[in-house]
């Protein structure tokens, strides 16, 4: 049932895939016959080729700029930090630093699992961040 499904599905995206190569040749045919009469058979050839790389980048601008990763949400500046955006942003700003705790936190699970929870409830925990003045 599965793998029927699976087939039909393939062999309609393949009959899809057919069926806008066809469109494409034909309208650079269309396009080709109608610029022949005034820029000869060369000219109408380059003219298909630059509506075909306008055509491919302007498809690869679309696709680039749906790629772009979304922007986080902006916290609010009294709003506290949760326990994984402390830990990226630790990692971003010292990941040497970060690669050796974890080394260390892999070591001491191995040895000791008391002191792995010691050291990440440690980290949670943590430090608050010092309040600014007049607030």
């Amino acid at each position: 049932m599965i793998l029927r499904r699976l087939l039909y599905f393939m062999a309609g995206a393949t009959a899809l895939s057919v069926s806008a190569g066809v469109i494409v040749v034909a309208l650079a045919y269309g396009l080709f016959a109608l610029v022949k009469p005034y820029v000869g058979a060369a000219g109408a050839s380059g003219v298909v080729a630059a509506a075909a790389a306008l055509l491919i980048g302007l498809i690869g601008l679309i696709l680039a700029n749906l790629a772009r990763p979304p922007k986080p949400p902006k916290r609010k500046p009294d709003e506290p930090e949760s326990v994984v955006d402390r830990i990226v942003d630790f990692v971003r700003n010292r990941p040497v630093t970060a690669v050796g705790a974890a080394l260390v936190a892999g070591l001491l699970a191995v040895r000791n699992p008391s002191y792995l929870g010691l050291a990440l409830r440690t980290f949670v925990e943590g430090r608050q961040p010092p309040k600014k003045p007049g607030r």
